[in-house]
């Protein structure tokens, strides 16, 4: 099942069937047992096929009051990429230990109002030089701790900066639009399958300049283990979004230009496009 937040309400997509739902977002996602609820509701609504809301451009990020968190340093490509930019700071040996330790690296990355949706435009910082989408499984956690849902998330990063200073991290990762969510909340039976595969194109002009895939099976660590970290100390009453890191970092000759496509894509949940945008 898939949730899309639109404008003109949530409309659910299920066995090509379209549903509207008049809910409120955070009360209807935050639940222990989404998938049977949603069942539940669209019993006997069913809208026909030829009847499909054209939605597309008038989605919104699929979130609500929640905070948006991040895990890094969860695949060993993203290890050695953070080793590389963070050499001549001498910060190199942190990936490393984090990458091996029992406690993951989490931080906070965005509230609602700075993520962009699907089509929306993402922003690179005018203060740095080197910048790049990084392509996330991005997990709904219900207030429970329990994960419900999963969106594609783009977590816009600036390399310099976080290789200049691991204390920089903040900096590199969070500002306006640094971050992009959609284009629905998937909500399947079960957890997602460890071998579904994520991928990137970054178009510039009509050409292709970088791609890449990579399956979740890759990751050093569990869903539920950074679920669980993130929850130790916080509690959120709505839920929460996780991003779960990145096995696709593009080469260090490489950065954003204004004007750039960045599509991101999950088979089950579908294609996250943003164009990135330097004159904000």
């Amino acid at each position: 099942m898939q949730l899309y937040k639109t404008r003109q309400g949530i409309f659910l997509q299920h066995n090509q069937h379209q549903y509207l739902l008049h809910d409120d977002w955070d009360t209807l996602i935050n639940r222990n047992d989404l998938h049977a609820h949603l069942r539940e509701l669209i019993t006997g609504v069913v809208r026909p096929q030829d009847e499909l809301t054209p939605f597309a451009e008038n989605l919104m990020a699929p979130i609500g009051s929640q905070e948006l968190w991040a895990a890094g340093v969860t695949y060993l490509r993203s290890r050695d990429a953070r080793m590389d930019e963070s050499r001549d700071s001498g910060g190199a040996d942190f990936y490393q230990k984090v990458y091996e330790a029992d406690r993951p690296e989490l931080f906070f990355k965005a509230l609602p109002h700075r993520i962009s949706a699907h089509l929306e435009p993402v922003n690179i910082r005018k203060d740095s030089h080197w910048n790049v989408p990084e392509p996330e499984l991005t997990l709904f956690i219900n207030s429970q701790g329990s994960i419900q849902g999963y969106t594609i998330g783009n977590d816009m990063s600036s390399r310099d900066i976080e290789g200049e200073n691991p204390l920089y991290l903040p900096q590199a990762k969070v500002y306006e639009r640094s971050a992009a969510l959609g284009p629905c909340l998937y909500v399947p039976e079960k957890p997602i399958s460890p071998e579904t595969v994520i991928s990137i194109q970054i178009i510039r002009g009509e050409q292709i300049i970088f791609s890449d895939s990579i399956a979740l099976s890759r990751m050093k660590r569990a869903f539920t283990e950074l679920a669980s970290w993130l929850y130790r100390e916080c509690k959120f009453s709505r839920g929460c979004y996780l991003m779960t890191g990145t096995g696709m970092v593009p080469p260090p000759d490489f950065t954003l230009h204004s004007g750039d496509r960045v599509e991101i894509s999950i088979e089950p949940i579908g294609t996250l496009i943003n164009t990135v945008d330097s004159g904000w």
